[in-house]
């Protein structure tokens, strides 16, 4: 579980990053909440929950490079738990 937190801290830091745009920061929340959700899903689901919203960002020409560098390690490092 030691790898999820790292990822949850990313994702957290993103989210608190005012240099990355609102539309992907809000894709990074729903990541991020669905990480941390408690009501009984398996692990694999919320993994899966959270790749879903950050493949939607990694086509989005908006995102600058170094966020899109940031979110392409933490979807390396979910494809690694699964």
């Amino acid at each position: 579980m030691k790898e999820v937190n790292g990822v949850i801290d990313s994702l957290k830091g993103m989210e608190e990053d005012q240099t990355i745009p609102k539309n992907v920061r809000l894709k990074v929340n729903v990541a991020l909440k669905a990480l941390e959700d408690q009501n009984g899903k398996s692990f694999e689901v919320k993994v899966d929950q959270a790749l879903q919203a950050l493949d939607e960002l990694s086509d989005n020409p908006n995102i600058p490079a170094y966020a899109r560098a940031q979110i392409w390690l933490v979807v390396s490092a979910l494809e690694g738990l699964q």
